[in-house]
């Protein structure tokens, strides 16, 4: 495993996801698996967990917090967590945005994982309008004051509300979806994170396993799963699903991806096309077993794909997936 610096922190270049944890829009994916996917995930030389507050309603970030409390390492793992999407004990827009409310969201993940400072919270794709007014900034930055969270950032789905958030004094992160199937926001943003130190946490890296190569027009997906119910966007932002791109659609362009791509398995070469961009400092692949982790962090060995094979890449995206994606990016 290599790594990249987070604010001077080193974490892993290939991270955790664990929205998968939370049993919850991806199927179930029982205590003893999730276990051990975490387990594999340190084993690799991980040390880098990603989760959300609404993951399974606090079932992910509670299955971390037994991990790391029976965890015998004396390697530092860091947990990143989301707030903001909570609707349980009448939460919900707008009331999650104030002071108030923040701090018993922070005070909730703490006590779920088992920490005292959590280090990353980030905002769970709130409402542009909500990172237009700046309130939501004021309230992480008195909760750093406080010492609840080490840092801060925001996980977003379009170009322009990262870019409002690039403009925060103090903000350590953006997480985006960026893959093969959503390469424009390298042109975007990449630049100015990297100019302001902020780091890039990368979601979605698998277009939501299109990208694996593995799936083709016979396969399903639960009803429980989010790969069913917001195929085309009807839940939440059909970006998190497939990235935006319509099924068949997407077998056909993955399939013509891989007649570009060097001759090892696609996997691990699409988690490898994101690392080949320095300004990433992680990738957060999500995992309903631990082979996918073994597979998933084996990417970080594996050498920079040619230069030629990118430009090839991005003729064909701009060209064929663009076009292709729905929903707001």
């Amino acid at each position: 495993m290599h790594y990249r610096s987070f604010k001077g922190t080193s974490v892993a270049e290939i991270g955790l996801g664990t929205w998968q944890l939370g049993s919850s829009e991806w199927g179930s994916v029982g205590e003893e698996e999730a276990l051990s996917i975490l387990q594999s995930y340190v084993e690799q030389g991980g040390n880098f967990i990603d989760t959300a507050d609404i993951y399974g309603m606090g079932l992910s970030e509670k299955t971390i917090g037994s991990f790391l409390d029976q965890l015998e390492t004396d390697r530092k793992i860091h947990v990143a967590t989301k707030l903001g999407r909570r609707e349980d004990n009448g939460y919900g827009w707008p009331q999650n945005f104030s002071y108030k409310t923040m701090r018993e969201h922070v005070e909730s993940s703490l006590r779920n994982l088992g920490l005292s400072q959590l280090f990353l919270d980030q905002f769970h794709c709130i409402p542009q309008e909500e990172l237009e007014k700046g309130d939501v900034f004021n309230h992480f930055r008195k909760l750093q004051e406080e010492g609840l969270i080490k840092h801060w950032g925001a996980s977003v789905e379009t170009t322009e509300e990262a870019l409002i958030c690039l403009e925060q004094e103090g903000i350590a992160s953006l997480q985006i979806i960026f893959n093969l199937f959503r390469q424009h926001l390298a042109d975007e943003i990449f630049e100015k994170a990297a100019e302001k130190d902020v780091a890039l946490i990368v979601r979605v890296p698998l277009a939501s396993g299109m990208l694996t190569g593995k799936f083709d027009k016979n396969t399903t997906f639960p009803k429980g799963d989010h790969r069913n119910f917001n195929a085309d966007g009807e839940a939440f932002n059909v970006g998190e699903t497939f990235s935006g791109i319509q099924f068949d659609k997407g077998l056909e362009l993955v399939r013509k991806t891989e007649q570009i791509m060097p001759d090892k398995e696609m996997p691990q070469l699409a988690l490898r096309w994101i690392l080949d961009h320095p300004q990433v400092t992680t990738i957060i692949p999500g995992a309903t077993k631990r082979e996918h982790v073994i597979s998933n962090t084996s990417a970080s060995s594996l050498d920079p794909i040619p230069s030629e094979t990118h430009k090839e890449l991005r003729e064909l995206y701009d060209k064929e997936i663009r076009p292709n994606i729905r929903g707001r990016y």
